[in-house]
């Protein structure tokens, strides 16, 4: 099967600390991957090396197909950073505007897809509002709507539910699931346990390592627990017996 995203032998370091050890990870067609861990356990190292954002030390780093880092893929993929990168001075919609048209999406197309994602993201009383009066919330809610413009066929989303209030976090699980079963892939960075409940497969990231990484229902039969949440308490006390 070809992976839409193959990571290999991922090493990473800054200075004496190594960040990312052998990481090994991939994302095949139809699928939503959760790579779940404490703050600072090296998910958001993992995206921006596999992106080409960060060089690696050693390993390789393939994304639909090619080598990163290559400028050219990044467009074909729904990238949603840890940090937003919105021009403030400028209103939402005319924010995903300006994203939409850098993916080629264009005309009644794209105030369609301005609709649709604003809807999804529960934006659309406020679209014509400038960023710079929008809560922090608000912008995590826009960064996901434009990483949504143009049915990307890859879609990389760091920690998108961060301060996001529980009805609007499962009404956006349904449109990434709704994503996955169009035939589109879905890798999602969380923190928060509960959601790797709602991935196809799951990696457990702890101190820059992959613990574990597997269907969320065979992780819990394989260390004989009721979450994934106990899954990593147990996974990670076996790691610090080691």
């Amino acid at each position: 099967m070809a992976y839409l995203i193959n990571l290999t032998h991922l090493q990473k370091s800054y200075g004496k600390q190594t960040v990312l050890h052998d990481i090994n990870l991939n994302v095949m067609p139809k699928e939503i991957v959760g790579l779940i861990g404490p703050s600072g356990a090296g998910k958001s190292t993992t995206i921006k090396t596999m992106l080409g954002m960060e060089k690696v030390d050693s390993g390789e780093t393939l994304v639909l197909g090619t080598q990163m880092p290559n400028r050219q893929i990044l467009s074909q993929i729904g990238y949603m950073a840890q940090s937003d990168a919105l021009y403030e001075t400028l209103s939402a919609k005319e924010n995903l505007q300006f994203f939409g048209k850098m993916k080629g999406v264009s005309g009644t197309e794209l105030e369609q897809e301005i609709a649709y994602t604003a809807d999804v993201v529960e934006l659309t009383p406020d679209l014509n509002k400038r960023v710079a009066n929008y809560s922090g919330g608000m912008k995590r809610r826009l960064s996901l709507a434009i990483a949504l413009l143009g049915g990307p066929e890859l879609l990389v989303l760091d920690e998108p539910t961060v301060g996001i209030d529980p009805s609007l976090r499962r009404k956006i699980w349904h449109e990434l699931k709704l994503i996955r079963d169009q035939g589109r892939s879905v890798l999602i960075t969380t923190h928060v346990m509960d959601e790797a409940e709602l991935t196809d497969r799951v990696a457990l990231l702890l101190n820059g390592k992959i613990i574990a990484f597997a269907e969320p229902k065979k992780l819990e039969e394989q260390y004989q627990v009721d979450s994934i949440e106990d899954v990593f308490l147990k996974a990670e006390s076996e790691e610090a017996a080691e």
